[in-house]
Order: structure tokens, then sequence, then C-alpha cells
């Protein structure tokens, strides 16, 4: 599995409302296993110039290419990119959970 996390940060705070609005569109996108679109709470003492995040988990990098591909994504980098400041991504393989015993 592929976890795809981007961060966000707006450089005016009346673009934020529009920022959220432009990435919540990516919830329309089917191809993703798990999708979360949401504020920073900004509870970390040493940096907090992230606004939002996109959080997303995929099967394989294919999946992942075809949440790219698909027209909601297309829509919020037309929404957003505008507007946005900074955004910064990673992707990672993850680990299988270990289950409690």
């Amino acid at each position: 599995m592929i976890r795809h996390i981007v961060y966000f940060s707006v450089s005016s705070a009346s673009d934020r409302d529009r920022v959220l609005a432009g990435l919540r569109l990516l919830e329309a996108n089917p191809h993703a296993l798990h999708l979360e679109v949401g504020e920073n709470l900004k509870l970390d003492s040493l940096g907090n110039d992230i606004d939002f995040v996109v959080y997303g988990e995929f099967t394989d990098a294919a999946a992942l290419e075809a949440f790219k591909a698909h027209p909601s994504y297309e829509a919020s980098i037309a929404a957003v990119r505008p507007i946005r400041d900074l955004r910064m991504a990673a992707d990672i393989v993850a680990r299988e959970q270990r289950r409690p015993s």
C-alpha cells in the first residue's frame, strides 16, 4: 500500500475556505482506498506553517496514478494552485501494522 501525504499552506487567510473547498473535490475520486482532507490543528510547538493536509491510501502506484488522472484531481488543481502558497508531497510504502496480541 502507498500512503500519499500532501501539505498545503495559504498566504492569505481570505483564501482558506476556497482552498479547503478545492481540496475537498478530491473526495469524489474513486481510486483511493482511504482519503482525508483536513485543516492542520497546529498543535506542534515547533512549526505550524501548514494549513491543510491531504492524506490518501492506495493499493499501489497504478492506483495513485489513476487518482491523479481522474477529473476530480484536475479540478482540484485548477481551484487550489492559483491561491495556495506552499505545496509539499510525500509518498511512502506502508509497512504492515502489527495488531496487539
